[in-house]
């Protein structure tokens, strides 16, 4: 057994591993979510129609498609800002939805919001990179 790698400069062992541990938390739930939709199962074809969408399956495996790409994006280092911003944007589609749809608030509404903070953060602890330009340091 290898021991882990060092933490990149500016940032501690405790950091890299919290952001590491947010940012896998998210990737977990949001590639489960697109493989559910893969299927497609009943439960997200009944969510689905009760949300007002379409129940076509091609419709259902196009959106599981487009989240599993973004959250691999956002899993691999390099292109984790990018697939951050990309499912920010598939998760703003969720939250419009559910305000659409009169949805409550704090429980459906705004779970886009949670996934997104947990994501977000994930990726602002575990990048120094990204907290420098959003700083203006570059």
């Amino acid at each position: 057994m290898t021991a882990s790698p060092p933490p990149p400069a500016g940032r501690s062992s405790r950091e890299a591993w919290a952001g590491r541990a947010l940012s896998g938390l998210a990737i977990l739930f949001l590639l489960a979510d697109g493989a559910m939709k893969l299927v497609p199962l009943q439960p997200v074809t009944d969510t689905m129609q009760a949300l007002g969408w379409p129940t076509d399956p091609a419709l259902l495996r196009t959106l599981g498609v487009i989240q599993i790409a973004a959250t691999l994006l956002y899993a691999y280092p390099p292109s984790s800002v990018f697939g951050a911003v990309l499912l920010t944007g598939y998760l703003g589609g969720a939250i419009a939805t559910h305000v659409r749809v009169g949805s409550p608030l704090f429980t459906h509404v705004l779970f886009g919001v949670y996934v997104g903070a947990v994501m977000w953060g994930g990726l602002w602890i575990r990048s120094p990179a990204l907290r420098d330009v959003l700083y203006g340091k570059r």
